[in-house]
């Protein structure tokens, strides 16, 4: 059985159990307006009938109980049926998704799933629950208002050359030269304990943001270029705004 099986069988019993507490409402307040009116006869039968619900009440969480037990959590998580239902919604939604159980990227998000324990980790943040559908609805969303929030494309790119500057001094290398992003991110953020706050997966973001800016200009006039590279695992993978994938890999400023 999978989570969406377990979810409808639940659904039976919530409306069950709605129903039948609607009814306990109604019964106390009938008892209440009868004692207080001292219809000691009508109060007594439906302080029956409130007991009767009572026990359907009881029997509705027993049986829900017993059918929440059933549900072989690590079994759905480990045997992988989690994940690909979780791969599928994501697609659904157009989050894509790149990776192999139990690491995938949902860009720019990292999500591990971690079998042992029976729990989702996107990036550093642990999010409850084992529903694939909300799940994916939940990285769609971050990922919206992730692209709403404003982008100072001109402040990020200032940083991003002085990091630049600063790795072509302790290089030796020339002014212009091509240079890995990933040797540029721990000199925009030499602090360890600012990595948790900005991490690599963060960094990627703005330089998909970057990249969408071509035409911008440095204030002393330099332009930056992207460029890619042989080896695949020295590369940046975004999305642009479109959902196009791009490996970028070096960047230099002319």
């Amino acid at each position: 059985m999978d989570y969406e099986q377990l979810y409808e069988h639940y659904l039976v019993y919530e409306k069950a159990l709605k129903d039948t507490v609607k009814n306990v409402s109604k019964l106390q307040k009938s008892i209440a307006k009868l004692m207080d009116g001292g219809d000691l006869f009508r109060a007594r039968t439906d302080a029956i009938a409130l007991e009767e619900s009572s026990g359907e009440i009881a029997r509705l969480f027993s049986s829900l109980n017993a059918r929440l037990a059933d549900f072989d959590a690590r079994a759905y998580v480990e045997g992988g049926d989690f994940a690909r239902q979780l791969v599928d919604e994501c697609r659904r939604l157009g989050v894509d998704v790149i990776g192999e159980f139990p690491v995938y990227e949902m860009f720019p998000y990292k999500v591990r799933i971690d079998v042992e324990n029976q729990e989702v980790w996107i990036d550093r943040k642990k999010v409850p629950g084992l529903r694939p559908a909300t799940l994916a609805r939940q990285i769609r969303t971050g990922q919206e208002k992730l692209y709403k929030v404003n982008f100072k494309a001109d402040r990020f790119v200032e940083e991003l050359y002085s990091a630049y500057e600063l790795f072509l001094l302790k290089n030796r290398k020339a002014d212009g030269s091509d240079v890995f992003l990933d040797k540029l991110y721990p000199l925009l953020v030499p602090m360890a304990r600012a990595r948790k706050e900005y991490d690599k997966q963060a960094y990627a973001f703005d330089i998909a943001r970057l990249f969408e800016e071509k035409e911008l200009v440095l204030k002393n006039g330099k332009r930056f270029q992207f460029g890619p590279s042989r080896n695949i695992n020295k590369a940046l993978r975004i999305l642009d705004s479109t959902g196009r994938e791009h490996f970028l890999a070096t960047i230099r400023f002319f």
